[in-house]
């Protein structure tokens, strides 16, 4: 891994989804964690919303394919500290991880353009912005083709619960199928990672 390569930087470990990576940031409580807003379990926007509730000490940097509304608004906005693309160069890996371990915010240049402007412009952004974390990560699970049993599971709810998340997201999207929910998702950069 290029962070390890660095003597400053210290690897304490990985997680595969996002219920691991909150457990391993309480038991080991390294000063940065790097997040996926795609993992399974639990999405990034989530950990790094209950990594601040919880007042653990871990700094959060986002690294994801998207750099479109809402995602670095809301991640800024949930706590994060970095938010980074995944075709961003080795160096500025490292860079952000320096950066944000000294208690700096980092933002990839085209991101922290892209909200300048956002602001600038007045721009309203995405419908997604309107979603409360639980029901994004409802909205991406299902653009990701996951049955509602299946996030459920996936988010220790029952099933009606998830039916409620899913009827409150259409009502907010202005939309009534998972047809206009993709469409809708692949329009503002929601697609999910291809890995």
């Amino acid at each position: 891994m290029i962070l390890a390569q660095h003597t400053d930087i210290e690897i304490v470990g990985e997680a595969a989804d996002g219920e691991r990576g909150l457990a391993l940031i309480r038991a080991s409580e390294p000063d940065v964690a790097i997040v996926d807003v795609h993992m399974p379990m639990l999405s990034g926007i989530e950990l790094t919303d209950r990594v601040r509730k919880h007042k653990l000490k871990t700094r959060i940097i986002v690294l994801t394919m998207a750099s479109e509304s809402p995602f670095p608004k809301r991640l800024i906005e949930a706590g994060a500290s970095g938010y980074l693309t995944k075709g961003c160069a080795a160096e500025e890996l490292v860079r952000a991880v320096r950066q944000v371990a000294e208690g700096k915010r980092y933002l990839a240049p085209d991101i922290a353009a892209a909200l300048a402007l956002d602001s600038i412009d007045g721009q309203d952004g995405s419908p997604f912005e309107a979603l409360s974390s639980r029901e994004l990560d409802v909205a991406l699970m299902l653009v990701r083709g996951e049955t509602m049993q299946a996030i459920a599971a996936k988010l220790s709810l029952s099933a009606k619960t998830v039916a409620t998340y899913k009827y409150r997201l259409y009502e907010k999207l202005g939309i009534d199928n998972p047809v206009a929910l993709a469409n809708l998702a692949r329009r503002h950069g929601l697609e999910p990672d291809p890995s």
